[in-house]
């Protein structure tokens, strides 16, 4: 046009017929009528054609699939979720956490908490006021409102849905394969039917989810290095891995994935001659900081809310330091107790070992060994932990009305048993469990006994006082040597069998160790009405003690959750039985009239992600033979997806599967949910792999083969959605989904 411009601008004249025309097609039509200029069609031609619904439709897919999915998901997961109004299996224990939270009660449980604060929140938010006992099989009163507390935690089993299509599309897998990933989840009964309850599964579930897809993200950021979504991606890890470890220690698996993929990366990184050491030490210090640094803290922050909240004295004050219980509100530890402990004083003796209880003893007594009276450690009140401070026998017996005598450090006593009036004692018997020290037993009375029952104080600290010639309330640690013997009372982690009903092992060690905490005992409550009373619980106790102290005692009680040979448990199932479906879970009674719910998975996405593990090893044989036999078919982008979009989750398999295997506890079937969900990507990735030369030629069959999936998956959720949104009426009615005599959905 600026050429035309110019000619015309030269003066001559505008009509001129020619100088229109030089260089100018000729615009007139056959018929005189003008013809469209190039220039217009020009512009016709990038013009862009007005898009179809169907290309609106695969150009938003991103966000309308994972919307439409999370829709059906919360339906599913919602759905009739107050049709059951009686506690159902473990809400018995997690609703009453969750009302010990809204009371301000200090209790214990195995497990960190987080996901019970949640629950507490749900409550809260419910306007329950903590009073119900979460009994079993009781009916919920009418101003509880656990429908909502129940859609408050079926919210995190919905929003899996979304996650595993986020994950699946990090993981680089075709369309099809990100919605089957995401169906497989979305109709996984057990994961619907879990969600529907006050527990804890759907919020552990929850954060395995957003760490494997956070975990996923940042991986396929690496070449973004130190960009900044990369240090936001590598940070949400880190949250995610603390997050899932405060709900459930199982998380700790999730955990030790991203820390395999960590040290890979880094090995790598350091095999990389060509990487700056100042870069590599760069890599090393974001993750230290992203992935232990931030989980941990996350973990101890839910610690610190647990203390912070939990301010009232409880049921399980016992399991904390005396100290820490005598800063509880209502305590009865430290109250009005004296603070120095004189001969004839009655007292509680704390181990001061991590998780450790109060020296205790009862009527029962040793199987094998001496067959003398039990000593244990006991984390609960009781009056069989009560003991007397006496003279050791070359002394003068103890006179109520004598002048009072404050043991001290060196001093040689006696520790006579309240209830049953017999003197802690020890010989050299082995231990029921550890052999290789000595049993200690209750022995005797106030007259009969012999050198065997003294034992002298060794004061290791005093947090009030640097005198050591008397032992304070609460705030004295002391060991107690045998003094024939020379061996320290202790009580570690060790469990007795049932005959000891599980209680703690008390033993008399031989090694002289003055920084073993098992050796440590503190006075925790006094009684003697010749003194006056103190206040002992104005020294306060550190967070970070009492945090480890907590740990340890978790550690300790759930290593004691062991089967009972003696009982019955239906409800608990074998590792082996879970990856084949073999067997469910009734989840309450099976009475009429009672709603019934029974926890037992999908047969599709079970079976198939059973068998894609199986089926991934031998894939991997298959190219390992075919590359030692010299071919060469997979190139490094192919290498590169079979190993982070297929080993891995096979690998998250694995670290979440053999753990159970090698567990002495009681299992459920629960336990497989979080491995179940590697599978599930493992699955995945088979059928994406396999599928992967049709989708090439052409997309029908790929899509009809999808199809196909994707309508069995569907179609076994809705054949098995009765044990899912509740079977009302005779249980007979669904004889038909009882496929196995293990199902038991009908009797």
């Amino acid at each position: 046009m600026a050429v035309e411009q110019g000619g015309q601008a030269t003066g001559a004249a505008q009509d001129g017929h020619d100088l229109r025309r030089r260089n100018v097609p000729d615009q007139s039509g056959s018929n005189g009528s003008i013809t469209q200029l190039p220039q217009e069609e020009d512009q016709k031609k990038l013009r862009k054609p007005k898009p179809s619904i169907l290309q609106t439709l695969d150009e938003w897919e991103f966000l309308i699939a994972p919307l439409l999915f999370t829709l059906v998901s919360f339906f599913t997961r919602m759905y009739k979720i107050g049709l059951s109004n009686i506690v159902t299996w473990d809400e018995a224990h997690f609703g009453k956490f969750g009302s010990h939270y809204l009371k301000r009660e200090f209790y214990f449980d195995v497990h960190p908490p987080l996901g019970k604060m949640l629950v507490g929140l749900s409550g809260y938010m419910a306007g329950y006021n903590g009073s119900f006992e979460f009994k079993s099989g009781e009916t919920y009163p009418e101003e509880l409102n656990y429908t909502f507390m129940r859609l408050f935690n079926s919210t995190f089993g919905a929003l899996c849905v979304p996650l595993a299509y986020y994950t699946a599309r990090e993981l680089n897998f075709r369309r099809s394969t990100v919605w089957l990933v995401t169906l497989m989840v979305l109709c996984e009964n057990s994961y619907a039917t879990i969600s529907r309850f006050i527990l804890l599964d759907s919020m552990l579930l929850f954060f395995t989810f957003t760490t494997v897809l956070c975990w996923a993200r940042f991986h396929r950021l690496r070449k973004q290095s130190f960009s900044l979504e990369w240090f936001v991606w590598l940070f949400l890890t880190g949250i995610s891995i603390g997050c899932v470890t405060s709900v459930k220690w199982v998380g700790l698996f999730c955990t030790a994935l991203v820390g395999l993929y960590t040290a890979e990366d880094l090995w790598n990184k350091f095999g990389d001659l060509d990487m700056p050491k100042t870069t590599l030490a760069s890599h090393v210090v974001a993750r230290v900081a992203g992935l232990i640094v931030v989980p941990c803290l996350v973990y101890m922050f839910s610690f610190w809310v647990h203390f912070l909240v939990l301010e009232n004295s409880g049921p399980g004050d016992a399991q904390m330091s005396s100290l820490f219980q005598a800063n509880l509100r209502g305590t009865e530890v430290g109250k009005d107790s004296p603070l120095e402990v004189a001969y004839g004083s009655r007292a509680t003796i704390k181990n001061m070992g991590y998780g450790g209880g109060l020296l205790h003893s009862h009527v029962q007594t040793y199987p094998e060994g001496s067959q003398q009276q039990q000593v244990t450690c006991y984390h609960h009140k009781d009056a069989n932990n009560d003991w007397f401070f006496y003279p050791n026998r070359n002394e003068p017996l103890y006179e109520p009305d004598a002048p009072l005598v404050f043991p001290g450090d060196k001093s040689v006593i006696r520790l006579i048993h309240s209830q049953t009036g017999r003197n802690l004692h020890s010989h050299t018997v082995s231990a029921p469990v550890t052999k290789g020290d000595y049993e200690v037993s209750a022995y005797g009375n106030t007259t009969v006994g012999d050198e065997k029952d003294h034992w002298t104080v060794e004061v290791v600290s005093d947090a009030a006082s640097w005198d050591r010639s008397k032992i304070r309330t609460l705030t004295t640690a002391f060991r107690l040597k045998h003094t024939a013997l020379g061996c320290y009372l202790r009580a570690g982690t060790v469990n007795l069998p049932q005959w000891g009903f599980k209680q703690i092992e008390v033993t008399c060690v031989k090694q002289n160790n003055p920084r073993d905490v098992y050796t440590h005992w503190n006075v925790e409550a006094h009684w003697n009405e010749r003194l006056p009373a103190g206040d002992p619980g104005s020294y306060k106790s550190p967070f970070f003690r009492d945090f480890i102290h907590l740990n340890v005692a978790m550690m300790t009680s759930n290593n004691a959750l062991v089967p009972d040979p003696d009982k019955q448990d239906d409800l608990a199932s074998q590792f082996w039985q879970w990856p084949i479906l073999h067997v469910g879970l009734r989840m309450c009674g099976w009475d009429d009239h009672i709603v019934k719910y029974f926890l037992l998975g999908n047969p599709a996405v079970y079976w198939s992600s059973t068998f894609s593990l199986f089926a991934f090893g031998a894939l991997i044989a298959w190219y390992l033979i075919r590359w030692q036999r010299g071919y060469e078919e997979l190139n490094p982008a192919e290498i590169d997806h079979i190993h982070y979009s297929g080993l891995y989750p096979v690998a998250g398999w694995f670290l979440h599967y053999l753990p159970f295997v090698a567990m002495a506890r009681v299992t459920y079937v629960h336990h497989y949910y979080p491995a179940l969900y590697f599978a599930i990507l493992t699955a995945g990735f088979m059928l994406d792999w396999v599928t992967r030369p049709l989708a090439r030629k052409d997309w029908r069959v790929e899509w009809a083969i999808y199809g196909l999936v994707y309508g069995i998956v569907i179609g076994l959720f809705v054949l098995f959605r009765a044990i899912v949104f509740g079977m009302e009426g005779k249980n007979q009615q669904w004889s038909h989904l009882k496929w196995f005599d293990k199902w038991r959905i009908s009797d």
